[in-house]
């Protein structure tokens, strides 16, 4: 069973998915319908991760396929709100670079892999 809540918003210029829980291979389906069906309507794509507490590389994979169907659409994906825990996957793999909004740099760790 899924452990993820999604709530979405929509307006003219973006629409933004609210998303909390686990982002892993269970949940990933529900938040790629919710995603879909968001970018139906051509709009651009914010994700509020705020509640966020785990994503694994099933998350990530998701949030990457995600930002290419958009690009090819000409909209845009953005993530807000990115705690800790998933910040490390996406600082780890240099998924932040494309994923994060440019304003976000100050926020990224460098982090250590022996620590």
């Amino acid at each position: 069973m899924s452990n993820l809540n999604l709530t979405t918003l929509k307006d003219s210029q973006c629409t933004v998915i609210t998303v909390a829980g686990d982002l892993d291979l269970t949940s990933c389906p529900a938040l790629e319908d919710a995603a879909c069906r968001a970018m139906d309507d051509g709009s651009s794509l914010r994700l509020d991760m705020s509640g966020v507490t785990f994503m694994d590389s099933s998350g990530l994979n998701l949030l990457l396929i995600l930002r290419g169907r958009l690009m090819d659409g000409g909209g845009r994906l953005e993530l807000t709100g990115v705690r800790e825990a998933p910040m490390r996957v996406l600082t780890m793999t240099g998924a932040d670079a494309l994923l994060l909004p440019a304003g976000a740099g100050a926020r990224r760790q460098v982090l250590d892999p022996t620590a």
